[in-house]
């Protein structure tokens, strides 16, 4: 497979060890790829909802496919989340090309680019993280119903659809709690001078340039590889979102049938669990 070089790719929310984690397909992502610089913005690894029962080779290969990156020569930030907050008692760790930090600030050809998970902005994580954590049991529920149903809709060759980005535009208080997330980012970032603030957190790929009576900076933010599939990549003093197109992996008829066993079972064993 022929390479892309990347100066920077900055992915957030693979959530490894969930059931809704798209792992075949970042794999595949990051074996296409040759970047100087990799960030990995937050929950990556989704401590919160981790269990023994379930964390599958395709998963494990993430994680061995970025240390391959590393060992070749990619610098690798790991940037801490909430679900992955335990790693925090670890930070500003650096070994060989890899660095645990909570937050970074890169300089991209004479801009500054301010780079963090967002968690820090969300009341529900600083006030009521119970409530956080039985949000996160609930929508790796959903995934997999939506997944489930997207087969189902596959069979009768009609289009996929979003339960969570249904639920996202039809409530206010959620569309509210994105757009506030989004002005303190930006705001922040304006106020600190930064010309490019980057998060995740909140699964919403974007790039919206935010100008104000005080200044101006980009908003960025790498979406997810739960429901999007997304990146953001860095090139020619230029910034894209990568969405990855699910169908460049091919998959035959028999692992279509393990596929659908697989997905049964373990929504079988979610509706157990809880």
């Amino acid at each position: 497979m022929k390479k892309r070089k990347v100066e920077v790719v900055v992915i957030s929310d693979v959530h490894l060890g969930t059931y809704g984690c798209h792992a075949k397909e970042l794999v595949h992502y990051l074996s296409s790829i040759k970047p100087k610089t990799l960030i990995l913005n937050g929950d990556i690894i989704d401590i919160w909802q981790f269990r023994k029962s379930y964390f599958p080779a395709s998963h494990l290969k993430v994680i061995k496919k970025i240390i391959s990156l590393s060992s070749k020569g990619t610098k690798v930030y790991y940037l801490t989340g909430n679900h992955d907050e335990f790693l925090r008692k670890f930070t500003d760790l650096h070994l060989g090309n890899m660095s645990l930090l909570n937050k970074l600030v890169l300089n991209l050809d004479g801009k500054k680019a301010w780079i963090f998970h967002g968690d820090v902005f969300d009341a529900s994580i600083n006030h009521a993280k119970w409530l956080a954590k039985l949000g996160g049991w609930g929508y790796d529920i959903l995934i997999l119903m939506n997944r489930f149903l997207n087969w189902i809709l596959a069979r009768f060759k009609k289009e996929p659809y979003s339960l969570s980005k249904k639920i996202k535009n039809n409530v206010k208080s959620a569309v509210k709690f994105i757009s506030n997330f989004e002005n303190v980012c930006t705001e922040l970032a304006i106020e600190k001078n930064y010309d490019y603030v980057i998060c995740g957190h909140i699964h919403e790929p974007k790039m919206e340039t935010i100008e104000t009576s005080k200044g101006k900076t980009v908003y960025l933010n790498s979406g997810d590889w739960i429901e999007n599939l997304t990146s953001l990549e860095y090139n020619n003093k230029k910034w894209k979102l990568y969405h990855y197109d699910k169908n460049q992996i091919e998959v035959d008829d028999d692992l279509h049938f393990e596929y659908e066993n697989i997905l049964a079972e373990q929504f079988i064993s979610v509706l157990h669990k809880k």
